[in-house]
């Protein structure tokens, strides 16, 4: 059709066009019209009396009202039947204005729905016809009342134009509006499901990193403890026991909760400085009986909390890894300052583990060869993952592996900005 033509804009659920209401509307419009149509024929000193309208003229008059009961469902015919029926009534008894009404209404109902050109083409077709009519009728009417005529039909079919444009665009734009709102609400749903995600991954790994590191010394200690005494003959204490066996339920109970608290998310928020505590973590490991050293080197500065933070988790996650996993290991932890990164680097040497083989990991997901590791240490595997999110979110660098000399190294290098006077 023309090429102006628009997609016609869908009703709203209220008013569909199968709503029995959205036809009783139009039909009662399409009646009213149609009675006072043919009302005004009847009164005194109409200009076309029943007796030059004829049936046919009430026909007509009754065939253009009933074309706005489709106006909405089928806008292109409605208009044209009522443009016909309204011409054929102007040709045939002397033209009056209001027998207008039903074609302008159906011209502003065209237009709504986006047929423009079939507005204006047939308001245009109508007004021709009628000054043909009205210039033909030159005897009965002075050209000042024609003038008058046409003028006045051409400021209401202008308006009727106009007004279906600016009703479209304003449902619209009321459209687009609502469309905003649902999507600033899923927007803001979005937004409050990602901060929940993401405070759920970080009260994940302040417990990984912290519950988990105490309750394995405990548990360790308390094996220890129970392995000597059998060692020596003596009767293992039941307070003993009962603190093995409770250990070691909080870790599965813990790793449990972990599993249900832990999602995909970015780095949680960093929290104190910690990195000039690494010293406490070695500490704590001798005192569990894992031989460990600590070797710092450069000049040690001010962290960025996120580069602290992460700094102490690796370590602390490291020894915990070694007090589970590799026995009577000896481990050493090196931290170096550089004046671009600081590199942590956690060794042990895995003496006396039993032969399991893990995968070598980077930050960037490589994989190399294998490394002797408990099965447990497989299959839990969360400390590690929390290690490389945290270097990852920081722009840093992880390798966890087998070291050059058996064992596992951690080797974790955390960018900082240049230090002053660096080269």
């Amino acid at each position: 059709m023309d090429g102006d033509r628009e997609r016609q804009e869908s009703p709203s659920p209220s008013a569909s066009p199968e709503s029995p209401r959205f036809y009783a509307s139009d039909a009662a419009i399409a009646a009213v019209v149609a009675v006072l149509l043919a009302s005004g024929t009847l009164l005194p000193g109409s200009p076309n009396g029943p007796a030059q309208v004829g049936v046919v003229g009430y026909l007509l008059l009754v065939g253009g009202s009933a074309a706005l009961a489709v106006r909405r469902t089928a806008p292109v015919a409605a208009l044209v039947v009522a443009a016909a029926c309204m011409m054929a009534y102007a040709l045939r008894v002397q033209p009056e204005t209001a027998t207008a009404f039903p074609l302008l209404i159906t011209v502003f109902s065209a237009a709504t729905a986006g047929r423009r050109l079939w507005a204006a083409a047939v308001s245009a077709a109508y007004l021709a016809g009628v000054l043909l009519v009205e210039l033909s009728d030159l005897g009965t009417r002075t050209p000042r009342e024609v003038v008058d005529r046409i003028g006045l039909l051409v400021g209401w079919f202008v308006a009727a134009n106009v007004a279906g444009v600016v009703s479209r665009q304003r449902r619209a734009y009321l459209r687009q509006a609502e469309q905003r709102a649902v999507e600033a609400e899923r927007t803001r749903e979005e937004v409050a499901l990602r901060r929940a995600g993401e405070e759920r991954l970080r009260i994940a790994r302040e417990l990984h990193d912290s519950l988990t590191h105490s309750i394995s010394i405990i548990k360790v200690q308390a094996g220890v403890a129970v392995h000597l005494a059998r060692k020596r003959g003596d009767d293992v204490p039941a307070a003993l026991l009962a603190i093995q066996d409770a250990s070691a339920d909080a870790m599965r109970e813990l790793r449990a909760t972990l599993e249900v608290l832990r999602e995909p998310g970015p780095d949680d928020a960093p929290g104190t400085a910690r990195a000039d505590r690494i010293g406490e973590l070695v500490e704590r490991a001798r005192s569990a009986g894992v031989p460990a050293t600590l070797a710092i080197s450069g000049t040690p500065r001010t962290l960025p909390p996120e580069v602290d933070l992460a700094a102490y988790r690796i370590v602390q996650e490291s020894l915990t890894n070694v007090a589970r996993h590799a026995g009577p290991a000896s481990t050493s932890v090196q931290v170096r300052y550089l004046p671009d990164a600081l590199v942590v680097r956690v060794e042990d040497d895995g003496g006396g583990l039993p032969a399991a083989t893990t995968p070598r990991h980077e930050a960037d997901g490589a994989s190399g060869t294998g490394t002797a590791v408990r099965p447990e240490a497989v299959r839990v595997g969360v400390g590690l993952t929390g290690m490389r999110e945290r270097v990852t979110a920081l722009g840093g660098r992880l390798q966890t592996g087998p070291g050059t000399d058996g064992g596992f190294t951690i080797h974790a290098e955390l960018p900082l900005p240049m230090a002053e006077g660096a080269a």
